[in-house]
């Protein structure tokens, strides 16, 4: 492979920044860089010049020699004073030498992957970790970068090999009287499978959710306080309040972290029958919204709540506590008045859905937990109708296996490679 270089750090100005090269030419560029060798892993501070042997800048040096490196090729990093003009100097120097190449976004990953260090649902948590802005999402990120959607994955194959194998063991002595019968303990490895892909399946959704943000839709009446609402729980102007109905008529979003987990909150237009066209357009946008969203807040008492758009777990609290004799179950975004009772009602009903969350974070990961689950199913199907069908059985089989090994990266996913890695930043 060629040897490519990046900026691995954030660009601009900055204390410190990284530059990372990998590839068989990564020692020999330090050489060129210090006028001085390296051996292998270590670190030391080195002082690097340009071709006419001027001082460009100091340097702390780290080698990593492969395959133990993140890259599994030989490694090194350079920390550098993190100036623009600084960075461009190094970086044009490296460019300059004949072994190297400047890396395409998300290349240092991807060579990852090739070279076995990482699968391919780790490079996704590794994508997500970088993007992650809750606690939630840190987590979440970290436990697939760390293997553990892998070694899950690992554990289903491996009950599915075996089974296929008792399997195949049945077909190849078909002419033969078969000692022990096999279909006890394959039907009980394909139910066992089929179990923990089916909570796994179940979880994806809430993962996503985690993943990419819960959707709070806020639903009400026209001048019911909702815009007040979104603005005091968003600690800024965010959306236009007026005492003229029908103000807000599109959905206005808030993105925010609640108890960890991303929340993006709507403001919608007021549920009423609209003589206004565009206000109308606003109120069947409004109703669309709440009905895809993961929970709803109405401003309205419960008898007011339409029933077309009330779901289970659903907040409904009666608005302008403050013009209320009874106070009770109400809210004002106007003065806080029950503000902190509804984002700790938003927070638990959101944690308690988080914490069925499962390892697989994406419709990736769903279709082909899904795709194996079917293999399963007619492969169970068929070995209950007898050994007659044990080559179709053994076929549904591998086409199980295939799609858990697909899951991790294995196979069938090159048209999905460029994708994934184009949204890595160069230094990735």
């Amino acid at each position: 492979m060629d040897t490519i270089f990046a900026l691995a750090s954030a660009p601009g100005r900055a204390g410190v920044a990284v530059i990372r090269i990998s590839g068989p030419a990564a020692f020999p560029a330090v050489h060129e860089l210090t006028g001085a060798g390296m051996a292998g892993r270590g670190l030391s501070v080195r002082r690097l010049f340009d071709s006419s042997g001027d001082v460009l800048d100091d340097a702390v040096v780290l080698g990593f020699p492969g395959p133990g490196s993140f890259t599994g090729e030989d490694v090194v990093e350079l920390q550098i004073h993190g100036s623009v003009a600084g960075v461009s100097a190094v970086l044009g120097r490296l460019a300059e030498l004949p072994d190297l190449r400047l890396a395409e976004p998300g290349e240092f990953t991807r060579r990852a992957l090739e070279n076995n260090r990482m699968d391919l649902a780790q490079v996704e948590g590794l994508a997500d970790l970088i993007d992650a802005e809750t606690e939630a999402q840190r987590k979440q990120a970290q436990a697939v970068l760390g293997g553990a959607l892998g070694a899950v994955a690992d554990g289903w194959r491996e009950k599915l090999i075996r089974a296929a194998a008792l399997i195949e063991a049945t077909i190849d002595f078909a002419e033969e009287e078969v000692p022990v019968d096999v279909t006890p303990e394959v039907s009980a490895l394909l139910i066992a499978v089929q179990d923990e892909l089916s909570h796994e399946i179940k979880g994806v959704r809430i993962a996503e959710r985690i993943r990419s943000g819960f959707e709070v839709a806020i639903v009400g009446p026209p001048n019911a306080g909702k815009s007040t609402l979104l603005n005091t729980l968003a600690g800024r102007a965010a959306a236009i309040t007026s005492e003229i109905a029908g103000t807000t008529r599109d959905v206005i979003e808030v993105r925010m972290d609640l108890a960890g987990l991303p929340v993006t909150l709507l403001d919608t237009a007021g549920l009423r029958e609209a003589e206004d066209k565009v206000e109308a357009m606003g109120v069947a946008l409004a109703r669309e919204r709440a009905a895809a969203a993961d929970l709803r807040v109405f401003l309205m008492s419960e008898e007011e709540v339409p029933q077309d758009l009330r779901q289970n777990g659903d907040i409904a609290m009666r608005p302008k506590a403050d013009l209320l004799m009874d106070a009770s179950d109400a809210i004002s975004g106007l003065t806080g008045q029950g503000v902190d009772v509804l984002v700790s009602r938003i927070e638990e009903i959101l944690t308690h859905r988080s914490a069925s969350a499962g390892l697989a974070t994406r419709e990736r990961h769903r279709w082909a937990m899904m795709t194996a689950q079917d293999g399963l199913i007619a492969a169970q199907g068929l070995l209950e109708q007898g050994p007659e069908m044990y080559d179709l059985a053994a076929e549904d089989l591998r086409h199980a296996i295939r799609a858990l090994e697909s899951l991790v990266g294995r196979v069938d996913v090159e048209n999905l490679l460029d994708e994934i890695f184009s949204s890595f930043c160069l230094g990735k």
